[in-house]
């Protein structure tokens, strides 16, 4: 008679008697990890929330979409944020797919020293559930906030879509610390 298998480990619950020897490496400096991740290539988007003295907003690369049953989408937000503070307060976001057409507003929205006034000011923006929708991106969602974890300098913010539009255009991206543009490929031979 053999023995019921054994249930595979945590990794955030480890048997503390047995550490996970990988959790111990130095591991690579800042420099390095950033020099990695400025590889991926992402969208760019703006997540606005309604803060206590009016609209509050920034630019963030880490968005993608979760799940489609229910539709939730993730966010990426830095520690320590006004946009952050008042999404949680609040429990609702927008996040805006910018078009490749909108670096501008996309480098207005990610200066830390550009007043959330500024970053609206020439705008054209509405309320949708309460929070401030930019007119004119590629696409965009409200969403009530489902969950806000934090890890490291950044706080995950998974938030269910509550209400959608989709415009045309093509997106802006980000990569090697540069706004792109989506170039179009090759199309695929036979095969």
């Amino acid at each position: 008679m053999s023995a019921p298998p054994r249930p595979a480990p945590d990794l955030l619950t480890a048997d503390r008697a047995h550490p996970d020897p990988l959790r111990e490496e130095p591991g690579p400096g800042a420099a390095r990890c950033l020099g990695l991740y400025a590889k991926l290539a992402a969208g760019v988007s703006v997540v606005t929330a309604r803060g206590p003295d009016g609209p509050l907003g920034m630019t963030v690369s880490a968005v993608t979409s979760l799940s489609a049953r229910p539709p939730l989408l993730l966010a990426c937000l830095r520690d320590g944020s006004r946009t952050l503070a008042a999404l949680t307060a609040h429990r609702t976001f927008a996040v805006h797919l910018l078009r490749e057409e909108q670096h501008a507003l996309a480098g207005r929205f990610a200066n830390p020293t550009t007043t959330a006034a500024d970053r609206f000011a020439g705008t054209d923006t509405r309320h949708v559930l309460g929070v401030p929708v930019l007119a004119g991106s590629l696409a965009w969602s409200v969403c009530l906030v489902e969950d806000v974890r934090r890890y490291g300098d950044h706080h995950l913010v998974v938030g269910r879509v509550a209400a959608v539009h989709v415009g045309g255009g093509r997106p802006l991206l980000w990569h090697d610390r540069r706004f792109r543009s989506l170039t179009e490929l090759a199309p695929d031979g036979p095969g």
